[in-house]
């Protein structure tokens, strides 16, 4: 049985249960959240600061992203937050705005490993409940456009915990 599955027997009988995939999109539907409720999502919970932690970095010269006026630079790949462009030696990748965030979210501060929960939290701006396979298939996405740009960085998994971004 499936997490959504569990999650709506749970909640049968609790009164009208809503299951959407886009937060911001459900949130611009049934307007703001009464006062005491939770806060709207708005998408990452902080401004990306670029700096590494020296116990996350393989190499820090090599794999710390660089800031260049907001934007964050790893190698040839760089990474507009505000402007949502990434691009790889100049030429834009066509990227989801979830890879986007996603992609934002691995290179910023710490630049390690990020917890299961943690990208959940910040990209998708909910409680990881145990099922991986949205995260998994967005990651592979974003490895494949990786890839077929022929980008040295890419998404490497850390079995049972989370994913980081590799500089080759």
């Amino acid at each position: 049985m499936s997490v959504r599955e569990r999650m709506v027997r749970r909640l049968d009988g609790l009164g009208t249960l809503v299951i959407c995939t886009d937060l911001a999109a459900l949130q611009a539907m049934i307007g703001p959240p009464a006062i005491g409720g939770p806060a709207p999502v708005v998408g990452p919970a902080t401004e990306p600061t670029v700096t590494a932690t020296p116990a996350a970095a393989v190499s820090a010269s090599a794999t710390a992203p660089t800031p260049t006026s907001g934007r964050i630079t790893l190698g040839d790949l760089e990474i507009d937050p505000l402007d949502h462009l990434v691009t790889w030696q100049g030429q834009p990748l066509a990227l989801t705005r979830l890879e986007h965030r996603l992609l934002t979210q691995l290179a910023t501060a710490p630049v390690g490993v990020w917890t299961y929960e943690k990208l959940f939290e910040s990209v998708w701006g909910c409680a990881y409940l145990g099922d991986s396979s949205v995260l998994h298939s967005a990651v592979k996405r974003l490895r494949r456009k990786l890839r077929s740009a022929d980008a040295t960085v890419g998404v490497q998994t850390v079995r049972g915990i989370g994913y980081r971004l590799s500089v080759d």
